[in-house]
């Protein structure tokens, strides 16, 4: 298989910093600071959208593993196994996490989001605006997903 190699292009800043707190994002306000790299005027138009997908990684967990065997979600018991394609969290194989943040502000390289499930430090790998276009219609989920997330995007 090809290896890829990705440079951040930001870092996120808030006031979480505890990998282990898994609820309660809905709530928390998050800057993304864009490097000087790619200019003062790289989110011109970005305050147009309201919301952003957020891409990131999780470097704050151990690469590799064994992805063969289906886990418990969260590593809870009383969930169901599923297999590393079937969950969001962070035991991934590139450790990428996505999030979609309502757009709170854009200020040059700064961009202001609420909603990121990342802590501060957090490499940001890209930033794309939400097009309603591209939006799925007609979204499934088992029905025990609902229960499990009811609190992970509360205030």
């Amino acid at each position: 298989m090809p290896s890829f190699e990705i440079t951040s292009i930001g870092t996120v800043r808030n006031e979480r910093t505890d990998v282990q707190n898994t609820d309660n994002w809905g709530a928390v306000r998050s800057t993304i600071t864009i490097d000087e790299r790619f200019g003062e005027t790289c989110m011109q138009g970005l305050d147009g959208f309201s919301h952003v997908e957020v891409l990131f990684v999780f470097d704050r967990f151990p690469a590799g593993g064994d992805h063969h065997e289906p886990q418990p979600y969260r590593g809870r018991p009383d969930l169901p196994p599923v297999g590393v394609f079937a969950g969001r969290g962070p035991r991934r194989p590139n450790r990428i996490g996505v999030t979609c943040c309502a757009v709170e502000s854009v200020r040059g390289r700064e961009l202001t989001v609420v909603g990121l499930d990342a802590i501060t430090g957090t490499p940001v790998i890209d930033v794309k605006p939400v097009i309603v276009e591209f939006l799925p219609v007609g979204v499934t989920q088992p029905e025990w997903v609902g229960g499990l997330m009811a609190q992970y995007f509360e205030p």
